[in-house]
């Protein structure tokens, strides 16, 4: 298995399997041409042979010669060549003749020949087109001619004034005795290997970059607690970490959790010692700021509870409608008497491709945004906006809330009217304990808008800050897709 060898396991066996490979095929290339080379030069000299045979009369290996008679030979006079019997059928007729003025071992050689296949007529004119080339030569040219097609040819010759003589070389030059073409094999062995190993490629690099892409969306709405991957050793040691990582992370965060929830606990006990003795206090003022610093001490233990079991990220997600949850939220305010409003959605516009059913492109409105659903967790979500929500109208005095949507985000915005704040003040505030300047007399601790972050980083998003028309706008982006 591949989760068993190392990447430099795996590209050495690829390197030996390409290079392997890669002699392979050039083994059977040229083994396949100098076949055919061979195949090629051993029909051309026995068709040397063969010519000078005819003038001598001498017997040629692999050749039979035949002389022509009676009817047969009236039909070669006559050229009828596919009327010979014996004759290839379908008949392809090739008819050429050589001559050389110099003399040879019975004088100056002049031949007719016709050659008679039954797949193709040959092309013979770069052979006939050689005015001083022997007519052996020729003749020896004519045979690679034949040997280089699948044929089965049957030759007719003859030698100045002398009969007609059948030549029956498919021994030599016919289909049967052709050599394989292994070119076509080796190519495809050629094209099978790069297949295999790109594919062997593909498939690790893709084991790295769907790992990659799983890690990335570690925080984002249903991303795993831990991941498995098939791949390389090295990628395996990898996951096998990260998993670590993670899970001593989240142990972290537990134990700092249960740490915070005992102080938490522990803290109880005292405070309400604390209340009721400054309860007994004569003096109002003494008691009142008494009490103040014991309120301020229990929530900022609270507060930084909250923080934490925010980056738990405990929540299952589920499909929830957004718009939804913002309207139910503002109308809690409101029902507070909270100077909170919301702005009602514009519809959303789809892309309307062209397609069979519809022969123009366009757009299409989808006016109920409460329909639109997505993954998300909706009690950190409610708790998120509900930060945003009071920081508005701690620090701007009301809230304008809307909800919009595209392909790929769903955006909460909230906007206040303004407090002296801008969008890079606010931009500063998302770290944790961080507080604007105006806050002398507002209540807070510092990690609203740190928990926003957070949770805005678990479904996939964030925080920005812009200035608009009346205030400081906040957008809470989020994730609709992984």
């Amino acid at each position: 298995m591949l989760s068993q060898i190392s990447l430099r396991a795996l590209s050495s066996i690829w390197v030996v399997i390409a290079l392997s490979v890669g002699l392979l095929v050039s083994a059977i290339w040229f083994y396949s041409v100098r076949a055919w080379q061979d195949h090629l030069n051993q029909a051309y000299s026995v068709g040397v042979e063969t010519f000078y045979s005819l003038e001598t009369g001498k017997t040629v290996s692999g050749i039979g010669l035949t002389r022509l008679a009676g009817t047969d030979l009236e039909n070669a006079e006559l050229g009828l060549f596919e009327r010979i019997s014996g004759a290839p059928r379908p008949s392809y007729i090739t008819l050429l003749s050589m001559t050389d003025e110099i003399d040879g071992p019975i004088g100056s050689s002049s031949i007719k020949i016709a050659v008679v296949s039954d797949r193709l007529q040959y092309k013979v004119a770069d052979i006939v087109s050689d005015l001083y080339e022997a007519p052996g030569l020729k003749f020896g040219d004519l045979a690679k001619l034949l040997a280089t097609y699948c044929s089965n040819p049957m030759v007719y010759a003859k030698v100045k004034n002398s009969g007609w003589t059948q030549i029956d070389g498919l021994s030599v030059w016919g289909c049967d005795v052709a050599p394989s073409d292994l070119r076509l094999l080796a190519v495809s062995i050629a094209i099978v290997t790069i297949v295999v190993l790109v594919t062997q490629i593909g498939n690790t690099t893709e084991a790295f970059d769907s790992f990659s892409k799983k890690l990335k969306t570690r925080n984002i709405v249903g991303g795993p607690d831990s991941y498995e991957a098939s791949g390389p050793r090295e990628l395996f040691e990898i996951v096998k970490s990260v998993n670590s990582y993670l899970e001593f992370e989240r142990s972290q965060l537990s134990k700092r959790a249960i740490v915070l929830s005992g102080v938490s606990h522990d803290l109880g006990t005292p405070a309400t010692r604390l209340r009721l003795r400054a309860a007994l206090i004569k003096d109002p003022e003494i008691r009142e700021k008494l009490e103040a610093d014991i309120d301020q001490m229990t929530g900022i233990i609270e507060s930084v509870l909250t923080f934490t079991r925010s980056e738990l990220n405990s929540e299952l997600p589920r499909k929830i409608s957004l718009a939804s949850l913002v309207q139910a939220l503002v109308e809690d305010y409101q029902d507070t008497n909270q100077p909170v409003a919301l702005i009602e959605s514009l519809p959303i516009e789809a892309r309307a491709e062209r397609s069979i059913f519809a022969s123009r492109s366009g757009s299409i409105a989808i006016a109920e945004t409460s329909k639109i659903l997505m993954y998300a967790r909706p009690v950190a979500l409610r708790r998120a906006v509900s930060n945003l929500i009071d920081n508005a109208l701690k620090y701007g005095r009301r809230a304008t809330v809307s909800v919009s949507f595209d392909a790929n985000w769903a955006i909460v915005i909230v906007e206040d009217e303004g407090g002296g704040s801008t969008a890079s003040d606010m931009e500063r505030l998302l770290e944790p304990f961080e507080r604007g300047e105006n806050t002398h007399n507002i209540t807070g601790y510092g990690l609203g808008l740190t928990i926003v972050a957070t949770v805005a980083h678990q479904h996939g998003g964030k925080v920005e800050f812009e200035d608009g028309q009346t205030g400081v706008r906040a957008k809470l982006l989020l994730r609709r897709s992984v």
